[in-house]
C-alpha cells in the first residue's frame, strides 16, 4: 500500500518540473518579446505558473491512479508495461503542444486554444506565418518529447508497484482518499473559482502573463467552448443584416457634425465607476422599486445625472462587467470574458483612457480569478488589481471574500491618498454584498436579498458622504451602475423587462448640474457616453451609443439563456431563440415584429463580430 501512495504522489510533484522548464523555454524562443525581463520575471513566471501546473499534472497523474488501483486486486508486471506506453503517448502529446504553442504564439498572439482546430483542414494554414528558419528550433525544441520521456522511463518506471497489496481494502480505501485529495489541484483549489488561465496573470506586461499560462491546460480547457460563433443566428441576408444594424446605431445625416453635449465641467475628470452587485431597479424607489430600501440611492438620484430607463445587458457579472467596461454587448450563449484569446481584442474604457494618460486601477474584494477576471482585467488596460487576497483573513467574512463595508473603507483611504495627485485616474469597484448567499453584517429587513441590498447602500451612503469633503470631489465623477438586475419580486420571470431594469447614475463635483435622461439605453452605452464627454474617439466602440450626442436609434437590448428582449419608447418584445417564438411583447402587430427583427439583426452581428475575434 505504502508503494503504491508514494508512487502516486512521487508521479504528481514529477511532472511539475516538466511543466515549469517550459515557462523559461517558451521565453527564450520568444525572446524578443523577453527582452528586458530579469530573472526575478522568469522566476516569477514560473512560480505564479505552479497553479495550472498542479492542475495538468493532477490529470496526468490520473490515468496511474486508476491503474494502480486496479493492481491492488490485478498485481503483475502489466502495470509497468501499461504505463511504459502511457509514459510515451503523453510524454509526446505535451511536448507537441508545446512545441505547436512555441511556434503560433509570436503570430497569433494567444496561448495555444482550440482556434487550432478550425486550421486542420488545411495544417499548413496555421503555420502559414512561421518562417523557413524557425523550422530547425522547432525541431530541437520537438525533441524535448524524447526527453520526458527518458525522464519518466528511468525515474518513474522503476518504482511502478507490481507485488501484491498486503491489505487489498484498506490500500484500495487509500487510493480512493488519494484520488479525493487529487482533485483538488485539478480543479484548482477550494475557492469558488475553478481552474482557469487567469488564475496565472499578475503582472501588467502581458507577455509575462502568457507565458506563466500552462498551455496544455489553455488548449484543453479551451476544447468545451469551442464553438462556430460567426455560423451562429444568421437571421438575414448581409445586405438587410447591415442595413438593421446601422438603423440602430449610425449617426444621422442630419446630425453627423453635432457636437456631443457637455454635463461636464472638466474634460479630464478623475474617475471612480462602482458595479453594484445585484442591484435591481426594483429595489429602488427613485426607478418606481420598493421604498424604503436604499434611501442614500434615492437621496443620491437627485443629485447627479439618472438614467430612468437603463437596462443590464444580461443577468451575469462577468457579461455585465464586459457590457459596461468594453460598451460590448452580452451574449445568449456563451461569455467572451471566458476566452481570453478573444476578450484582449475588445476595445477598453480603460486602454482608452490610458492612451489620455490615464492610470486604471481594480478593486473588489472576492476571488478575482472567478471566470477569468484576473486576465480579463490587465489585459483591458488596468495595471494595479486588488482582491480578497489583500485583506486580512479576518476581513473576509462572507463566501465571497470581504463584505463592501470593509473594501468601501478600503477605496476611501485609497481616494484620500490622492489628494493632490496630477496624473488623471480611473478606479473601478465591484461590490459583492448583495450577491447570493445575501450573508451580511446587517439586519434591518426580513428579505435576504433586500436587506443585502439595503447594506450596501448604507454602506455606499456612508462612503459618498465621507468622499464629498475631500479634495478629490471637485474633480470626481462617480459612475454608479448595477452589473446586473435580480429576479425580485418573486413573480419576475427571468426573460422579462422589469428583471433587466438597472440604476445607472452619474455624481460627483465634475457634474455641471442634476437632472434625468429619460432615453432608453443600456450598460453598453455607458463607454461611448463617457469617452465622449472625454473628446475621446468612440469608433472601435461598436455596440456603444453616446446618449449626450445625437445617434442612432433610442433602444435597449439584453440577452437571457438562448433569447433576447428589445425595448424602445414604443413598447417591448422578447424573443425565445430556441423555440423561435415571442415570449412576451407590448403589442402585437407589426411594431412588435420590427423589434424582434431589430434583435435578431443586433445578435447576428455581435456574433459575426466575436466569431473574427
Amino acid at each position: 500500500m505504502k508503494q503504491r501512495i508514494c508512487f502516486l504522489i512521487a508521479l504528481f510533484f514529477g511532472w511539475l518540473p516538466v511543466m515549469a522548464i517550459q515557462k523559461p523555454l517558451f521565453m527564450l524562443y520568444n525572446h524578443q518579446q523577453a527582452d528586458g525581463c530579469s530573472l526575478a520575471d522568469y522566476l516569477q513566471v514560473i512560480l505564479h505558473g505552479l497553479k495550472l501546473d498542479c492542475t495538468i499534472a493532477g490529470y496526468l497523474t490520473a490515468v496511474p491512479l486508476v491503474l494502480t488501483l486496479v493492481s491492488v486486486w490485478l498485481p503483475g508486471t502489466w502495470l509497468r508495461r501499461t504505463l511504459k506506453g502511457y509514459f510515451g503517448v503523453v510524454a509526446f502529446l505535451v511536448a507537441l503542444i508545446f512545441t505547436v504553442d512555441v511556434a503560433l504564439y509570436p503570430y497569433w498572439g494567444f496561448r495555444l486554444d482550440s482556434t487550432l482546430l478550425f486550421y486542420l483542414a488545411s495544417p499548413k494554414d496555421a503555420l502559414a506565418s512561421v518562417p523557413a528558419g524557425s523550422y530547425f528550433s522547432l525541431l530541437i525544441i520537438l525533441a524535448f518529447g524524447y526527453a520526458i520521456y527518458w525522464y519518466l522511463k528511468k525515474v518513474f518506471l522503476p518504482i511502478v508497484p507490481v507485488g501484491k497489496a498486503g491489505r487489498r481494502v484498506a490500500a484500495t480505501g487509500a487510493l480512493l482518499l488519494l484520488g479525493g485529495l487529487m482533485f483538488i489541484p485539478i480543479r484548482g483549489g477550494v475557492t469558488t473559482s475553478t481552474a482557469n488561465v487567469g488564475m496565472v496573470y499578475f503582472s501588467k506586461n502581458q507577455f509575462l502573463n502568457h507565458s506563466a499560462i500552462n498551455p496544455c491546460f489553455s488548449f484543453v480547457a479551451s476544447l468545451s467552448k469551442q464553438q462556430n460563433f460567426a455560423a451562429q443566428f444568421d437571421f438575414f441576408e448581409e445586405p438587410e443584416r447591415k442595413t438593421r444594424f446601422e438603423s440602430l446605431y449610425a449617426r444621422p445625416d442630419s446630425c453627423l457634425q453635432t457636437a456631443t453635449r457637455k454635463v461636464l465641467k472638466t474634460s479630464r475628470p478623475n474617475i471612480l465607476i462602482i458595479l453594484l452587485e445585484s442591484f435591481s431597479a426594483n429595489t429602488i424607489e427613485a426607478l418606481g422599486g420598493e421604498p424604503g430600501i436604499t434611501p442614500n440611492l434615492n437621496r443620491l438620484c437627485n443629485e447627479g445625472i439618472l438614467f430612468s430607463n437603463a437596462y443590464a445587458n444580461s443577468f451575469r457579472t462577468d457579461r455585465g462587467t464586459v457590457a459596461i467596461l468594453n460598451g460590448y454587448l452580452a451574449q445568449p450563449t456563451t461569455s467572451i470574458m471566458k476566452y481570453p484569446a478573444k476578450s484582449q481584442t475588445l476595445p477598453a474604457i480603460a486602454r482608452s483612457l490610458g492612451e489620455a494618460e490615464y492610470t486604471s486601477d481594480m478593486l473588489y474584494g472576492g476571488d478575482i480569478n472567478f471566470t477569468n477576471m484576473q486576465s480579463y482585467f490587465y489585459s483591458s488596460g488596468y495595471s494595479r488589481i486588488t482582491s480578497d487576497k489583500d485583506f486580512p483573513i479576518a476581513d473576509r467574512l462572507s463566501k465571497w471574500g470581504a463584505n463592501d463595508d470593509v473594501t468601501f473603507q478600503h477605496l476611501y483611504k485609497e481616494l484620500e491618498n490622492r489628494t493632490g495627485q496630477d496624473a488623471p485616474w480611473m478606479t473601478t469597484f465591484l461590490t459583492l454584498s448583495s450577491h447570493e448567499p445575501f450573508e451580511v453584517p446587517y439586519h434591518r429587513l426580513e428579505n435576504p436579498y433586500l436587506n443585502s441590498v439595503a447594506f450596501t447602500d448604507s454602506c455606499l451612503g456612508n462612503f459618498i458622504g465621507k468622499v464629498k469633503k475631500l479634495p478629490v470631489w471637485e474633480n470626481l465623477l462617480i459612475v454608479l451602475v448595477a452589473d446586473h438586475g435580480y429576479r425580485y419580486p418573486q413573480d419576475v420571470k427571468e426573460y422579462e423587462p422589469r428583471r433587466y431594469h438597472i440604476p445607472i447614475l452619474w455624481l460627483g463635483g465634475a457634474i455641471q448640474q442634476p437632472e434625468v435622461c429619460e432615453t432608453y439605453c443600456s450598460q453598453t452605452d455607458i463607454a461611448a457616453t463617457l469617452l465622449g464627454q472625454l473628446d475621446i474617439p468612440t469608433s472601435d466602440y461598436t455596440f456603444s451609443k453616446d446618449l449626450f450626442s445625437c445617434h442612432g436609434k433610442d433602444f435597449c437590448f439584453y440577452s437571457f439563456i438562448n433569447g433576447f428582449g428589445f425595448l424602445d419608447a414604443g413598447g417591448y418584445s422578447v424573443y425565445d431563440n430556441e423555440g423561435n417564438r415571442i415570449l412576451l411583447e407590448s403589442e402585437s402587430g407589426k411594431a412588435s415584429e420590427e423589434r424582434i427583427n431589430q434583435g435578431k439583426a443586433l445578435l447576428q452581428t455581435l456574433y459575426d463580430d466575436l466569431g473574427s475575434r
